[in-house]
């Protein structure tokens, strides 16, 4: 005999051995991209109708929609969030649908962030 057998982990596959588990290297999970949406300025849109779009679409109080109307108006164009892809296109269709309906030439749009 060796004497061996006394040694920790002898015979039980619990001590140093060359099986082992095969662990995988984890795949970081990456962020979806995200979209600015953009309100662009025009001549003929209110700008009530500018602040109150900001307020219903994009929940923002009385005092930040006239800020931003106002950077849409003097600058002709302004982020007005960023969301995923498919809630930035949803913004747009529904600034886009208002302003139809209202008879604005608004213009709203989304770009990658």
């Amino acid at each position: 005999m060796s004497g061996r057998d006394d040694a920790p982990g002898a015979g039980t596959g619990t001590g140093d051995s060359d099986v082992g588990l095969a662990v995988r290297p984890r795949q970081k999970t990456q962020r979806p991209p995200m979209y600015k949406v953009l309100l662009l300025n025009d001549d003929f849109t209110p700008m009530e109708f500018v602040v109150m779009v900001l307020e219903r679409f994009f929940g923002m109080d009385s005092g930040q929609a006239y800020e931003v109307m106002l950077t849409v108006h003097k600058k002709g164009v302004a982020v007005v969030g960023v969301y995923s892809h498919e809630v930035a296109e949803t913004k747009v269709t529904q600034v886009m649908q208002a302003a139809r309906e209202h008879q604005h030439p608004l213009q709203c749009t989304m770009e990658k962030e």
